[in-house]
């Protein structure tokens, strides 16, 4: 029910724009979130943006370089990811959470399949 993609390799400095599409249901009173995850490493937190669009929250390593964004009529998402760095390389993933933005990943009711996202040096 979500689809991300846009993910690819990139060198440093550059830029790339995720999207998730959503099937299936409406999910404009979903806080939407996206996280990443790195071989051999927890999922973490990346971006999220709240139901209406109103709100939106980084985690401090992407804050100035990512810009999270939806868009309700389409029933999409997006991450802008620019001055790429090596260190955000791993797979992104979208998940949806009803009316909330946890930055846990656990809370999140759906998940999308990832997308890679590598960055060369």
């Amino acid at each position: 029910q979500l689809q991300a993609s846009g993910g690819g390799l990139v060198q440093a400095g550059g830029s790339l724009r995720l999207s998730c599409a959503a099937s299936g249901r409406t999910f404009t009173t979903y806080g939407m979130g996206w996280f990443l995850q790195a071989p051999g490493k927890e999922r973490e937190f990346v971006a999220a943006i709240s139901w209406s669009g109103g709100a939106t929250y980084y985690a401090d390593s992407v804050k100035g370089r990512f810009t999270i964004s939806r868009d309700n009529a389409k029933n999409t998402i997006h991450l802008q990811m620019n001055s790429l760095k090596p260190e955000d390389t791993a797979v992104y993933s979208c998940a949806a959470h009803y009316k909330r933005v946890p930055q846990r990943p656990d809370f999140y009711d759906y998940w999308g399949q990832g997308t890679q996202v590598t960055v060369s040096s």
